[in-house]
């Protein structure tokens, strides 16, 4: 069977993310892989990149989509279905009311983006219990890596950014990030290319958060000094690299919507 004709966007991120994994030695022969799916480009993306390395590793592993709706658009993931069962891939889909919950009374404690994440992230764990699932994917890019990297310093006084695989509960789940050293321009590209069936962000804070603020104040440095984008991306994906693993029994972070990646 000939292989399919792919554009440089999609080439390329199917190639920085096998750099990835190899790098990070993040599978592992008959690994279960359960991938977040949020519905933006970067998680869709990442799904059907994982879905054609399956065929490109030399090794066999499964994947599964998970999808935790957060309340806002209880319709939003409609096309989500119908695309999976058309590529052959398994998936959990449920409404949840995470959003609402996180931008109601109460959540008193911490920022709703934080709360939102917070509980996502609970669920998908119990979900890759429920599933017997190895390994859950995050679809978090390289721009990703450059806004949080800034953030923990800027805000909590860390360096640090994102792992590429973290151990959690004493080694018996996995959390990878393949696509983290992928580009965002690549990535929006990717998924106009392939067709992904994208649907808005629907949370009323998108836009107004920390995160947000960062990106922009990211940007505006971007403009004042030109290089200072692609330096600052080949600089923190060299150090990422260089990280051979994250640490065991890791905490989820501290950054706000450290997990909204798209």
């Amino acid at each position: 069977m000939a292989r399919e004709k792919r554009s440089y966007a999609q080439e390329v991120c199917v190639k920085a993310t096998g750099l990835a994994m190899q790098k990070a030695a993040m599978l592992r022969p008959g690994c279960r892989i359960g991938v977040a799916v949020s519905g933006g480009v970067d998680s869709f993306v990442l799904l059907k990149t994982l879905k054609i390395r399956q065929g490109i590793v030399p090794f066999p592993f499964e994947i599964m989509a998970l999808h935790c709706n957060p309340g806002f658009e209880p319709a939003a993931h409609g096309a989500l279905a119908p695309w999976l069962a058309a590529e052959g891939i398994p998936g959990h889909v449920e409404l949840t009311d995470h959003g609402p919950e996180a931008h109601s009374e109460r959540n008193r404690k911490r920022s709703a983006c934080f709360r939102c994440a917070w509980l996502r992230r609970k669920r998908l764990f119990d979900l890759c219990r429920q599933y017997r699932l190895t390994h859950l994917a995050l679809g978090h890019t390289a721009d990703d890596l450059v806004t949080t990297f800034f953030l923990n310093l800027c805000r909590n006084g860390r360096v640090d950014g994102l792992a590429m695989r973290e151990s959690f509960f004493r080694g018996g789940l996995t959390l990878v990030r393949p696509l983290l050293l992928v580009e965002k321009k690549h990535v929006r590209a990717a998924a106009r290319q392939w067709g992904l069936p994208v649907w808005e962000n629907a949370c009323p804070s998108a836009g107004h958060t920390a995160r947000s603020s960062m990106e922009a104040s990211l940007r505006q440095l971007a403009a004042d000094i030109p290089e200072a984008r692609r330096s600052i991306l080949r600089g923190l994906t060299r150090w990422q690299l260089g990280r051979h693993a994250g640490a065991d029994e890791a905490q989820p972070s501290r950054t706000d919507a450290e997990e909204e990646s798209d």
